[in-house]
């Protein structure tokens, strides 16, 4: 896994989330993947973006995450 948002290019970051709600993993992989979601994205709301997502999918909770990361000043995700 990688150490930061930027280090992950945006279909990198959709990988991720699918993997997590995809409900494909054991609970041991899905507690560790849900952890470093919550220790890169620094969202104030961090794993309730996953479980409590305004648009429930993937991409809508990556969109989220990147327009709240603009807005703070974060960078964002690396070029494909």
């Amino acid at each position: 896994m990688k150490n930061s948002v930027s280090d992950y290019t945006e279909q990198e970051f959709i990988e991720l989330l699918q993997r997590i709600i995809g409900n494909d993993a054991s609970e041991e992989e899905e507690n560790r993947l849900v952890h470093h979601f919550n220790t890169i994205c620094e969202h104030p709301a961090g794993s309730d973006l996953i479980f409590f997502p305004e648009e429930d999918s993937a991409e809508g909770i990556t969109r989220t995450l990147k327009k709240w990361r603009a807005a703070q000043g974060l960078p964002g995700f690396k070029d494909e």
